[in-house]
């Protein structure tokens, strides 16, 4: 048993937490530090994008980029914020040809009142406005059509304070109400600090794959509990836009049907080339250079080996299909033969006896069309097959199916079109429905338990969602917070 267990040590580090239309469906976390470099620069670490069409006005579309993972609400003196050497930019593309038609764009810059102080803050914040708010961010909003016609949404935007405690930010939720922005044009926007709302029990999941829930049928075996939800009780930085329909698929007939009504989403963050360290300053010149990607989750974690993980982050959609590494592990999964060796579990093509598992048969050319082209008749381009590439797409003429964070958390395979892989919505389960689908629940054959039972426990997230834009939400303040609440023994 020792034998097939050890080189699965190797393999976990690479999962996450993510979603079967870029990517096989494995399980673990978000893209949270999911690359060696990555990881020793959180400020410019996207860790999920979220792409749905507004429940509350049908006539938009909500884009959200998250950044810096795992803050630590108690994070003082030094609060978390954007980093004003760098760009983050939310991208889509129109056609299907793997090459962004309409960008948004977030830079910053930092002003501090008083430097003779170590306070983030004076006394308590009370608006935006107020003096006693000492460490303040101001940003810009840009939109970019084609590469080129360039539109300044909003400038020396004042962003919200973080989330600090009940003396310094008193009454947090109207500071944050403050913070939404209208631009017109049907067009609102936020940036701040927010509660991640990725769930997921990553302890678990990194522990050898191990599902709380089933922990008894785990050839490791321990006692079934409840699932924990590693992401809770921690925030993130969020860059969230809602924009008119017609903005972003102009050409869309409003019919599910028409390839023109699916867009393809993912998000960038940017820096300069050459970074000049000094004692004490740094200063930053050059071009800008891509060093972080995210459409769907978790496919940098699992798809990339280690030696490409960095290079990934790096490029843009329009290479993907030159990347043989991708193919091979999407119709090979490996984490198909996981299932095999720690659960037992037999998926598609992959013969399972005595926990070991057998030769592939076929590959599992389910996963490749969610992969790279999107689901025929729901989020297919009109040009993807011929340009296959990782986006998060999303078809913007299927109408939500409930209200905010109501929606089936399993999405498309619990029979709601509305949800994940359509787009992702905030109350989406991607880790559950990443399991089932590597388990094979596409095929009918496979549709049975416990392949379209399995689970982390993490049913869903420790936060209410607010019920208008940008939903995500309220942070979690430094001086009283929880981490890793409970989930249930139990999985959708």
């Amino acid at each position: 048993m020792r034998r097939p267990i050890a080189p699965i040590c190797a393999l976990l580090v690479l999962l996450g937490g993510a979603s079967w239309l870029w990517a096989p469906p494995w399980a673990g976390a978000s893209s949270h530090r999911e690359a060696p470099l990555i990881s020793q620069d959180p400020t410019v670490d996207n860790t999920d994008v979220y792409a749905f069409v507004s429940p509350d006005d049908t006539s938009k579309v909500t884009l959200i980029a998250n950044w810096i993972p795992f803050e630590e609400p108690a994070g003082g003196p030094n609060f978390y914020h954007f980093d004003d050497t760098a760009r983050y930019l939310i991208k889509i593309d129109r056609d299907g040809d793997a090459v962004e038609d309409v960008t948004y764009e977030w830079t910053f810059r930092t002003d501090i009142r008083n430097t003779s102080t170590f306070l983030y803050n004076t006394g308590p914040i009370t608006s935006l406005n107020d003096t006693d708010y000492n460490y303040r961010q101001f940003y810009r909003v840009r939109e970019i059509v084609n590469g080129g016609a360039t539109t300044t949404l909003g400038d020396n935007l004042l962003m919200v304070p973080d989330n600090i405690g009940p003396r310094s930010t008193p009454n947090y939720e109207s500071l944050a109400a403050e913070g939404i922005r209208d631009f017109g044009n049907g067009i609102k926007e936020f940036t701040g600090q927010r509660d991640d709302p990725f769930y997921v029990d990553v302890g678990s999941i990194f522990d050898l794959l191990g599902l709380r829930p089933f922990n008894n049928a785990h050839v490791i075996s321990r006692g079934n509990t409840a699932g924990v939800d590693s992401t809770g009780g921690y925030n993130i930085h969020t860059t969230a836009i809602q924009v008119p329909k017609a903005r972003l698929a102009p050409t869309c007939t409003n019919s599910a049907a028409d390839k023109k009504c699916v867009i393809g989403i993912w998000s960038t963050a940017e820096r300069r080339a050459t970074t000049v360290l000094t004692p004490g300053a740094e200063s930053v010149s050059g071009n800008f250079v891509q060093v972080s990607r995210l459409g769907n989750p978790l496919v940098n974690e699992v798809v990339m080996n280690l030696a490409l993980k960095d290079t990934f982050n790096a490029v843009p959609p329009s290479v993907d299909r030159t990347v043989p590494a991708v193919v091979e592990r999407v119709t090979n999964p490996e984490v198909a033969r996981l299932l095999c060796v720690l659960y037992g579990i037999q998926t598609p093509g992959l013969p399972c006896a005595n926990n070991t598992p057998g030769t592939r048969t076929t590959a599992r050319n389910d996963l490749v069309a969610v992969f790279l082209t999107g689901i025929p008749n729901l989020t297919e381009q009109v040009n993807s097959a011929a340009s296959p590439s990782e986006q998060l797409r999303l078809n913007i003429a299927v109408a939500p199916s409930a209200s905010i964070c109501n929606g089936n958390v399993l999405g498309v395979i619990g029979g709601d079109t509305a949800g994940f892989p359509n787009g992702r919505r905030l109350e989406d389960d991607v880790t559950d429905i990443e399991l089932r689908v590597v388990a094979g629940v596409l095929d009918p054959t496979f549709n049975v338990a416990p392949n379209n039972k399995l689970g982390d426990g993490v049913n869903r997230n420790d936060k209410p969602c607010l019920t208008s834009f940008p939903y995500i939400p309220t942070p979690h303040q430094g001086y009283d917070h929880d981490h890793h609440p409970n989930g249930s023994t139990s999985t959708p």
